[in-house]
C-alpha cells in the first residue's frame, strides 16, 4: 500500500482505512495550527524523529484510550496522593514541561521525537488554547508534568516526564480529576504503554475510536 504524500498547500488527509498496518498514513505537510487541528479531529497525529524529514502522520488501529469513568489508581500512588508530597498546577509551566518531555530518555528510543519544530507548534496551540500541561512541583522546583492536545471534550495525551519519582503519576492523577471535573468524555492515549495499562488503559478499534471522537468533538465550534 502506498503512503500518500500530504501537500504543504492543502489542508488534507487520506480516508483512516488507507493507513498501513503499523498506523503511518501520510507523509509531509506542515505543523500548521489549522493542519494540527484538523488532525487530530479526524483521529491522526504527528509523530517522528527530528532527524527524520518529511513529518510522519499516523492513526493506528486498535487506539488505546484511558477510560475516565474506570482509572485505576494503584494502592501505594493513592498514599503517595494523600501525603501531598507534590503540588500540582494547571498551565504554570507549560513551556518547560513540554522541553522537560523532549529532553527526557525513553527505554528503547535513540533521541526524541519533540524537536524545534515540534515544541514551537505545540506551544502555538497552547496559545490557542487546545493545548494545556499539568505540572507537578516539590520543594519549589518541577518534578513532572504531562501536556497535551484538548478538543471538545476529548484530550490526547501527548507526553509526561518526571524528575522526581511518582511525580508524573500524580500529576495524571491530577490531570484526570480536572478532566472528569471539565465533563470530558474522552482521553487518547494514542500508544499502548505498560504505564497506561497500570492505570487502566485499554485498546478499542480505531472505528470505535473515530465515533467516540466524534461524539466528543461535537461541543467544540472551532472545529465547524
Amino acid at each position: 500500500m502506498a503512503v500518500y504524500r500530504i501537500p504543504e498547500s492543502l489542508i488534507w488527509f487520506p480516508p483512516l482505512e488507507e493507513a498501513e498496518p503499523e498506523g503511518l498514513i501520510g507523509v509531509g505537510g506542515d505543523l500548521s495550527p489549522r493542519r494540527l487541528l484538523t488532525a487530530y479531529s479526524l483521529g491522526i497525529f504527528p509523530w517522528y524523529s527530528e532527524n527524520e524529514s518529511p513529518i510522519l502522520w499516523w492513526s493506528p488501529d486498535p487506539r488505546c484510550i484511558l477510560p475516565l469513568d474506570a482509572v485505576h489508581v494503584p494502592r501505594r500512588l493513592q498514599r503517595v496522593v494523600r501525603r501531598r508530597l507534590f503540588r500540582c498546577t494547571l498551565n504554570h509551566a507549560f513551556g518547560e514541561v513540554i522541553r522537560s518531555c523532549a529532553a527526557s530518555s525513553r527505554p528503547g528510543q535513540r533521541g526524541t521525537w519533540l524537536g524545534r519544530a515540534m515544541i514551537e507548534a505545540y506551544e502555538g496551540l497552547h496559545r490557542l488554547g487546545c493545548a494545556f500541561s499539568v505540572e507537578a512541583w516539590r520543594e519549589g522546583g518541577l518534578a513532572g508534568g504531562i501536556y497535551g492536545v484538548a478538543l471538545g471534550r476529548a484530550f490526547f495525551g501527548e507526553s509526561m516526564f518526571y524528575r522526581t519519582p511518582d511525580a508524573s503519576k500524580v500529576a495524571l492523577i491530577y490531570l484526570i480529576t480536572y478532566l472528569r471535573g471539565q465533563g470530558y468524555v474522552l482521553f487518547d492515549c494514542q500508544q499502548d504503554t505498560p504505564h497506561m495499562r497500570r492505570f487502566g488503559a485499554v485498546e478499542i478499534p480505531r472505528a470505535e475510536f473515530v465515533r467516540r471522537l466524534g461524539e466528543a468533538l461535537a461541543v467544540d465550534e472551532r472545529l465547524a
